[in-house]
């Protein structure tokens, strides 16, 4: 838990007080590799931190289902729209290793933002860290190649290469599995 504190005192310091309000209301969760943690249409109801391991955003299809996102540890992970307007998630949050998540509900992260000086700061800082991982996702699909979108990933997050199936990677950044050999063929 030392990690959330951690990460919020790089926005603000926090007092005491309002971090043992804001960890009285996590909830500690453990998942297998694999485990769905939100099913497509579903409400979102936590805002989660990743103590250990690796999620993936995916819409599910019949066959090959479309990766969007991956978070590891170290950063907030949640199907954020839906967690915003306690509607059903279009996508589903999956874990590829095992997990460890620190989890605030929806409620309870309002008490947070009434009940505590720094609560709302936290609260920013959290979405706009959601919102800058999208947005830079998004202009890269936009502006870059697939062999660039391969290349900043592996140079930004080596370690997922390791842990993650790489058909995930192949539809992260936009190409079939095939196509992602070529690129790692012809770049080796």
């Amino acid at each position: 838990m030392e990690q959330i504190r951690t990460y919020f005192e790089k926005i603000a310091k926090l007092s005491d007080t309002d971090w043992q309000f804001f960890l009285s209301k996590l909830k500690k969760q453990e998942f297998k590799k694999k485990a769905v943690v939100l099913k497509a249409g579903t409400v979102e109801n936590y805002l989660s931190f990743i103590e250990n391991g690796i999620v993936r955003l995916c819409i599910p299809a019949e066959f090959d289902d479309l990766t969007f996102g991956f978070a590891h540890a170290g950063a907030f992970v949640s199907a954020y729209d839906s967690f915003l307007t306690q509607t059903p998630s279009v996508y589903h949050i999956e874990t590829v290793t095992e997990t460890v998540l620190w989890r605030i509900n929806y409620a309870d992260l309002q008490l947070v933002y009434e009940n505590t000086a720094i609560g709302n700061t936290i609260g920013r800082g959290a979405a706009e860290a959601l919102f800058l991982e999208k947005s830079k996702r998004e202009l890269s699909l936009l502006n870059d190649t697939a062999e660039q979108r391969y290349l900043n990933l592996f140079a930004e997050k080596p370690h997922l290469f390791q842990q993650i199936p790489l058909k995930f990677i192949a539809s992260y950044i936009g190409i079939t599995p095939q196509a992602l050999s070529r690129i790692r063929r012809r770049i080796s």
